[in-house]
């Protein structure tokens, strides 16, 4: 290819290699911005050259123009300081200095021009570099924030996905309860339903049996009166032959004592029918069970693993769980779903074999990631370690003795006494109390780093007081 002068591939407007060539009907070659821009200014379409008018305002491309300057430009050295530079607007001289007081590049024209006079300068490589270096420290907080940004999308984007398969899972439980409670009514309905039929069936066979009696007494009857009333018409003669058999005929029809209906013959529409749906929650009632804490799966750290009824938890392998504020990320730790803020409240913890667990309260955290490291946490917990029992709160950190044979933890919260004890219902002794004036909510906390459950005991609902 052949070369050609600098100039020659230089804009006639801002006196710079070409940048996306346009030509005009007149033949003479711009840049596209800069024609545009000129046209812009001067209200009128016109060559900056020749200024020839009605120019079409369609400005095709100088694809040959366009060519030559890409490979002109291939062929400069990389370094700014040896290489090709934009020249001045003003003295078409190549910028090589920049000017400390305005803040923009100049050519040694401008630096000894009286617009600079007494500015300070400095070469353009220079002090490219240092603002280069100034700017990458200003874009540095919002390279960090971009990151935080990233992350917190992609969180986000996690947490959408858990959330359908957490529709997804509730659905089914919900409607597993629901089949459970639609199987046992339906059992229960064929039982009530056979019942009544086999009570139906019973009394119609004593009532048939009744009326076939019934029927043939009365047609005995019939049959005597009959032949007794023809005895009665018949001549005297005839009548006197045959009286003495007609009486005893008649004396013979044994004369039935007073007829009655069978007494409870009738349906037992009350047995059937009353209090009906108290007796089918009496049948029901062996089928649930009430948790007085129930387990909240947006704050269990990944690696415990809780039952599908949200009361027990273990340990297992790390679940893939979105970085929600409310989960707690250390310990292998769960919290409650409700918090209590007032009044007196307690709740049994199946320890059984489980070797290292923690159990307490724990008040809303203040930090996301360090809550449990925090002196002002506002967690009061019991822990065990193998076979060391210890208490831990804000403000005490001792040993405690472990009762023998530990496989039940009741834990007392009077908040409004600010009291919270443990103890062993099994042999009714008392393990630790901490004693504090709470001013926020308290949600039962649990620990668990062992393969066997962590379980809340269940109130069977035989033990709750009907009206």
């Amino acid at each position: 290819m052949a070369s050609h002068p600098e100039q020659d591939l230089s804009c006639p407007i801002c006196k710079d290699i070409f940048q996306d060539p346009v030509v005009l009907s007149c033949s003479h070659s711009f840049c596209r911005v800069c024609v545009q821009t000129w046209w812009k200014e001067k209200l009128i379409n016109e060559c900056p050259s020749c200024r020839e008018r009605s120019l079409p305002s369609a400005l095709p491309t100088n694809l040959a123009l366009k060519e030559q300057c890409k490979a002109f430009l291939l062929e400069q050295p990389q370094s700014s300081s040896a290489g090709w530079m934009v020249r001045c607007s003003r003295h078409s001289e190549k910028l090589k200095l920049f000017c400390l007081d305005h803040q923009q590049p100049v050519c040694l024209v401008c630096r000894d021009s009286k617009s600079h006079y007494q500015h300070r300068f400095r070469p353009v490589d220079e002090a490219a570099e240092h603002h280069r270096e100034e700017l990458r420290v200003l874009l540095k907080p919002l390279q960090e924030n971009l990151k935080l940004v990233e992350q917190v999308q992609a969180d986000t984007d996690q947490m959408a996905e858990h959330m359908k398969v957490q529709a997804g899972r509730t659905e089914r439980r919900i409607k597993e309860e629901f089949q459970r409670f639609r199987q046992l009514l339906g059992e229960e309905e064929e039982a009530r339903l056979a019942d009544l039929r086999e009570e139906e069936k019973h009394k119609s066979e004593v009532m048939r049996d009744v009326s076939d009696t019934l029927s043939r007494e009365r047609s005995a009857l019939l049959e005597t009166i009959r032949t007794t009333e023809e005895e009665l018409r018949a001549e005297d003669i005839r009548f006197l032959r045959n009286y003495k058999a007609a009486v005893e005929k008649v004396q013979l029809r044994p004369l039935l004592e007073d007829p009655q209906l069978p007494s409870g013959a009738l349906i037992d529409e009350a047995k059937h029918l009353g209090n009906l749906s108290f007796n089918i929650w009496k049948q029901m009632k062996d089928l649930v069970s009430y948790s007085p804490v129930v387990l909240d799966p947006n704050t269990a750290h990944p690696a415990l693993l809780l039952s599908d009824d949200l009361t027990s938890g273990r340990r297992g392998q790390i679940q893939m769980l979105p970085k929600n504020p409310e989960r707690l990320e250390h310990y292998c730790s769960v919290l409650g779903s409700q918090g209590f803020g007032s009044g007196a409240h307690c709740w049994d913890v199946d320890v059984g074999a489980t070797k290292d667990w923690v159990l307490g309260v724990a008040a809303p955290r203040t930090s996301r990631t360090r809550w449990l490291e925090d002196a002002r946490s506002g967690l009061w917990r019991i822990r065990r370690l193998q076979h060391d029992l210890e208490a831990v709160s804000p403000f005490l950190f001792h040993k405690i003795p472990t009762p023998e044979k530990l496989q039940r933890v009741r834990v007392h919260l009077d908040w409004d006494q600010g009291k919270l004890w443990f103890s062993d219902p099994d042999s009714d002794t008392h393990i630790h109390t901490f004693t504090h004036t709470f001013t926020q909510k308290l949600f039962p906390y649990f620990s668990n780093k062992d393969k066997h459950p962590l379980r809340i005991l269940a109130e069977h609902p035989s033990s709750f007081q009907t009206a």
